[in-house]
């Protein structure tokens, strides 16, 4: 008994000794880093810039246009195989992924600062194409990223540690990008705040320079004829012959290159048009969202299947290889099939018909949150009557305050009781707190009980009568639900990325990871037309009771992939190891 006690307490030692070593690590801090800059610029060019705007007296309609510029983030995916395949010259030798990452911090960073001495109103051309190419490097400094942070994850920064680490620094960029910006402007203008946030994104450009690679060669012979090598392994016996591969490409390229030209197209018409002209924001994406996807998704995917299956059965497959050199040279069309066909045929044969499980799970996880959250500010200020300063307060103060402390608290549960049993929570307790809404949606009595009886309601207070606030009658209540369901984010938010990176492949990560992260809020984007009738029709309170429901779907596909991983794992023989584990 007391051996048992004794081993149970060195485990926990060496947990938390394994989590400060993660933490304090080099890459965990660059990791930081990184994820605040991922969080920066979408919060600069997509939040924070319509208050300048407005400020500056641009109409509404133009605004909407330039909300076009979050087509980027979209569709960020259909670029991605460049940033696997495509080296920039003079700067591989920065890494693999930094030679992508450092440029675009550095774009986003003088793209700001740029706009900072323009004035929106009368240089509103150049206003838009800074937001726009500003936009872009971002979401492509997000492909790099994500790739990056699985490669380099180690057995003492864990890909677990590391993911949390992401969403921690994303969130607190998203707070000084966002509300802190609002403050800083007031006080000092909209040009000094964005000279601050470029400047800002500048030194993280610069810094990210000495950031650790997982593959920092020089780009020599050597390495260039390593990567002819991995295209010359398509001539090897077993492989599919050139003729299967070239159907493949042709497919999958007329596929994508169909979605990339829509959505320039519809940009540049949506950008350069009159107003009586200009296509509908609102059709394109319920219309055209969906068909993109299934060109550049659904039915690539149909094609790596086909892939897979002609290898699995030997059927139109090389019976013999003479190699390259004898017969057979690398050719272009073999490294773009490399770079656009080979991501999915791994993935797809890697995982089976595992991949409808994690496709259902991509596709609903995230969506308790995502499919109703345009509409919590017409619940907060049109339902409930609350007043701007008092959602301000709730939803930033105490709202991105939940939001850190449920990743780190996330982050925690990972290391003691594993990935899948935090994915699982997290879905349960996204589902679960749109319960706590429905009590809000009808009075919000128990919402108060629970914020009065664990003091919540007095701290509430006490905060704001420190800022001034008048009226404060059932802003505790409201502050209490948001709280919660921020806190449930953070969880869910922090074992979902580890869970998102745990399963593609470093070799083909910038592809897989992009792909299925465009999928994950799909469901939630296209559903909020029939969820903005339902309210209309039935109200919140069934809504919210339908979303938890909704939640549920998630979290038994959660319990299915647990269980599937943990039959994988049977299988091979193999028992994943704790974080102490690990480390020690």
């Amino acid at each position: 008994m007391a051996e048992a006690v004794a081993d149970e307490k060195k485990k926990k030692i060496s947990t938390w000794r394994a989590l400060g070593l993660a933490l304090s690590n080099r890459k965990s801090g660059f990791m930081a880093l990184f994820g605040f800059a991922q969080g920066l610029p979408p919060a600069l060019f997509l939040g924070t810039l319509y208050a300048w705007l407005s400020e500056a007296e641009v109409d509404l309609e133009t605004m909407g246009v330039f909300s076009l510029v979050g087509l980027a983030y979209a569709f960020q995916f259909l670029w991605s195989p460049l940033l696997d395949k495509v080296d920039i010259p003079g700067l591989r030798r920065l890494g693999k992924r930094k030679q992508w990452i450092a440029p675009m911090q550095l774009i986003v960073g003088i793209a700001l600062l740029i706009m900072s001495f323009l004035d929106p109103k009368s240089a509103l051309g150049w206003f838009s194409l800074l937001a726009a190419i500003g936009a872009f490097a971002s979401a492509t400094q997000d492909i790099a990223i994500n790739a990056w942070r699985i490669d380099v994850a180690d057995e003492t920064a864990t890909l677990d540690i590391l993911s949390t680490i992401t969403q921690m620094g994303f969130r607190l960029a998203a707070l000084i990008g966002g509300a802190l910006g609002l403050i800083i402007a007031e006080r000092i203008g909209w040009p000094q705040t964005y000279v601050i946030m470029g400047a800002i994104m500048l030194g993280i450009g610069i810094a990210g320079l000495f950031a650790p690679d997982a593959s920092v060669e020089k780009r020599s012979a050597a390495t260039v004829a390593a990567s002819e090598d991995e295209v010359a392994e398509l001539y090897n016996a077993g492989e599919v012959t050139e003729k299967v591969r070239n159907h493949a490409l042709i497919g999958v390229g007329l596929l994508w290159g169909w979605a990339i030209v829509t959505v320039v197209v519809f940009m540049v018409r949506s950008m350069t048009a009159a107003p009586e002209n200009r296509p509908d924001v609102t059709e394109f994406t319920t219309t055209f969202g969906p068909l993109i996807v299934i060109a550049t998704v659904v039915l690539p995917a149909f094609i790596a299947a086909w892939i897979a299956k002609q290898k699995q059965v030997g059927r139109n497959v090389i019976v013999s290889a003479p190699g390259v050199g004898a017969g057979h040279s690398v050719k272009f069309t073999d490294h773009l099939y490399r770079a656009l066909v080979l991501p999915l045929v791994e993935f797809v044969g890697r995982m089976g018909w595992s991949l409808v499980l994690i496709l259902a799970l991509v596709l609903t996880y995230r969506i308790c949150d995502s499919i109703w959250g345009v509409f919590a500010y017409p619940f907060y200020l049109g339902e409930l009557n609350y007043s701007g300063d008092q959602v301000a307060f709730a939803s930033k103060f105490f709202g991105v305050f939940a939001i850190i402390l449920g990743l780190a608290l996330g982050g925690w549960i990972i290391t003691q009781f594993g990935r899948m049993f935090t994915l699982t929570l997290g879905a349960a307790l996204a589902a679960a707190t749109n319960l706590l809404y429905a009590d809000l949606a009808i009075g919000g009595q128990l919402m108060q009980a629970g914020s009065d009886a664990i003091g919540f309601t007095a701290l509430v207070n006490f905060i704001a009568g420190v800022f001034q606030m008048s009226e404060i009658e059932g802003l505790a209540r409201l502050t209490f639900t948001i709280f919660w369901e921020n806190l449930a984010i953070g969880i869910a938010g922090a074992a979902y990325i580890a869970w998102l990176s745990s399963i593609v492949a470093k070799k083909y990560a910038a592809v897989q990871y992009a792909l299925l992260a465009s999928l994950t809020l799909l469901v939630g984007t296209l559903g909020r037309g029939a969820l903005g009738q339902m309210i209309e029709e039935r109200g919140y309170y069934f809504v919210f009771i339908f979303t938890t429901l909704i939640g549920v779907i998630a979290v038994i596909l959660c319990l299915a992939e647990w269980y599937r991983e943990s039959r994988g794992k049977a299988a091979a023989g193999v028992v994943a190891p704790e974080l102490g584990e690990q480390a020690a």
